[in-house]
């Protein structure tokens, strides 16, 4: 009966070193990093459907001073905007783009080309062909302009304005699965 109480200490001390560690895993997975899914093609073809990504949430959360150029050409996750709350979605609903324009870019969308301040974006495949036409648009103080990489087909800036950047949840930053796509995400030239 002597080892009772040192058993019972022991036992105590490991539960606490696991609830320890069950607390730093949830501050973890709710603070830091985050895994998401795509459900749609609207990030094709740089995301596919299906794929599994992690989400960096601590940038957004510490970009104090508006240091809104660390989100050019970044793959984000965020909140639905009021424009598509009013017509219906969740305020919970999470959708993924690419940052193209930062508060005081111009944005344009002529003749199928998509330019930037002027400049006609040719570094991606997705900038040419684009079946529609915007602006000009200066993307205004605290938003970001975003559009999927699947630029005919994806609800984004075009469709519903800029968006706020307090909706930004994180940046996507690595694909987990499929396990041969895993790796860091970039959009293909």
């Amino acid at each position: 009966m002597a080892n009772s109480p040192k058993k019972f200490t022991s036992i105590v001390r490991d539960l606490k070193n696991l609830i320890i560690w069950v607390l730093i895993a949830l501050m973890i997975r709710w603070q830091v990093i985050e895994p998401r899914w795509i459900p749609s093609g609207s990030m094709l073809p740089t995301l596919q459907i299906q794929d599994k990504i992690l989400i960096e949430k601590l940038t957004p959360k510490i970009n104090k001073k508006n240091n809104f150029s660390k989100f050019k050409d970044q793959i984000i996750v965020f909140n639905a905007p009021d424009q598509l709350l009013d017509i219906g979605y969740e305020s919970n609903t999470a959708l993924i783009k690419r940052v193209i324009g930062i508060p005081g870019d111009k944005i344009e969308v002529r003749e199928g080309r998509l330019f930037i301040n002027d400049l006609e974006q040719n570094k991606y495949p997705a900038d040419r062909n684009i079946n529609y036409s915007i602006g000009p648009i200066i993307v205004p103080e605290q938003t970001l302009w975003v559009m999927g990489d699947n630029r005919n087909n994806s609800l984004d800036s075009h469709i519903w304005g800029a968006l706020p950047y307090e909706k930004v949840i994180g940046r996507a930053i690595f694909r987990y699965w499929p396990l041969n796509h895993m790796g860091p995400i970039y959009f293909p030239g």
